[in-house]
């Protein structure tokens, strides 16, 4: 046994109660229960808008909220799921999500569906997404089986994905918008047992976490690593883009003058080929190159957003964009969070990788907000569009030189620590 396996499997006996499939199994479950609502977002966007009478900004406006809170909220959650334990916060983040769907579907005004639907679903988000759940991923798998067990967990969100876009556009349509948030809301009630299996504080150690750091060293580190800062600005990018179509793309088709239904097989198929494209990314960023792998996946976007822009818009167009598209929506998420684990180790990746998950987040709290913004001012997304192409080759191009390899521990660490 290498000395990087042994504390993973001393923390696994530590453990033995729960099984390593149950945990993988669990987490999988929770990640679709939190992402599956959050991506069916916009098709609530114009029933909720044509009933309160409210404009595209004032949506967007309650998504960007919800975005940044993710990103606000998940570097701060995962440090107390570094500290305390990962269920905890997994409960308290189902407590936030289910409350916030609740006053978004009985928002009277503006302010209440900026804080249900932003700040409430945000930090519910937070408490229970990608970071929270590979984080303990992480601490229970040894290195060798770290990226493929990201990738499945990835996988598990884009289900909820996949899952949700003809659920909840089958309850809009059978109950109305505002009964489907409180239905959403109940189904968060899956989530605390669920995350019974994630129960226990966290204790595994990896090769990196051999030395004892304090919260402040990890940080300090972490900020003083060109590297870490690189991968922080690329992923800023990555939550522009989907953010962006996650809240916006149904009411895009519908302004096409394409039929509702073609909406559903959009972030549908977005869903079901970023399953394909999450479990891939986890077996490439195992055996081949993450940072070159991530430079990619951005190329790949721009280019596809540029075609699906310049080529006439058809049922066919927005299916195929949809795919590849789906190929390539998270499977960032993998490699990206993978290149934290390798830098810094485990002991922080829940902290070290929410901090570059609030990177995303601000990306995308932009791409939601400036896609309701600049739509009510020119009466088009084609700014935003053509925006995220942009954005798309800067992320390409800071990817490039991120090293893959573990940053060193200096003695000037030591010399901060409290």
């Amino acid at each position: 046994m290498t000395a990087e396996a042994a504390p993973v499997a001393a923390t696994r006996k530590s453990r033995a109660a729960i099984p390593l499939p149950l945990i993988i199994a669990a987490g999988c479950l929770i990640a679709m229960l939190t992402f599956g609502p959050r991506s069916a977002m916009g098709f609530f966007q114009i029933p909720l808008l044509e009933e309160k009478g409210w404009d595209r900004t004032t949506f967007g406006l309650a998504m960007a909220i919800q975005n940044l809170l993710w990103g606000l909220g998940q570097p701060v959650f995962g440090a107390i799921a570094d500290k305390f334990g990962t269920a905890r916060v997994l409960v308290a983040g189902a407590v936030f999500y289910s409350a916030g769907l609740v006053i978004m579907a009985i928002a009277p005004s503006p302010f209440w569906l900026h804080f249900g639907g932003g700040v409430l679903v945000g930090l519910g988000i937070a408490a229970g997404s990608f970071g929270i759940i590979l984080a303990a991923f992480a601490r229970n798998v040894p290195a060798d089986k770290r990226s493929i067990v990201f990738g499945l967990g990835t996988a598990a969100g884009s289900s909820g994905m996949f899952f949700f876009a003809p659920i909840s556009r089958t309850m809009i349509d059978t109950l109305g918008w505002s009964d489907t948030l409180i239905g959403m809301a109940i189904m968060m009630a899956i989530i605390p047992v669920a995350a019974i299996a994630l129960r226990g504080k966290p204790e595994t150690r990896g090769e990196h976490d051999a030395v004892d750091q304090s919260i402040r060293q990890a940080l300090a580190q972490a900020f003083g690593h060109k590297s870490y800062l690189l991968l922080t600005s690329g992923f800023f990018v990555c939550g522009f883009q989907v953010a962006f179509i996650t809240a916006h793309f149904p009411a895009y088709i519908s302004d096409l003058g394409l039929a509702e239904r073609w909406a559903v097989v959009a972030i549908g198929s977005i869903g079901f080929f970023n399953i394909i494209g999450s479990l891939a990314s986890g077996f490439i960023g195992q055996h081949y190159s993450k940072p070159i792998f991530l430079s990619l996946i951005y190329i790949g976007r721009s280019i596809a957003v540029t075609v699906f822009l310049l080529v006439p818009a058809t049922p066919m167009t927005v299916t195929v964009f949809s795919i590849v598209m789906g190929l390539l929506w998270l499977s960032t998420v993998a490699p990206t969070n993978g290149l934290v684990a390798v830098m810094f180790g485990t002991r922080y990746l829940g902290m070290l990788g929410g901090i570059v998950f609030f990177s995303h987040q601000v990306g995308s709290f932009l791409g939601v907000w400036l896609g309701g913004y600049l739509y009510d001012v020119y009466g088009t997304y084609d700014p935003v569009w053509w925006l995220g192409v942009a954005l798309g080759l800067f992320a390409a191009i800071v990817h490039w030189p991120i090293r893959e390899e573990a940053a060193p521990v200096t003695a000037e660490l030591s010399a901060i620590r409290p």
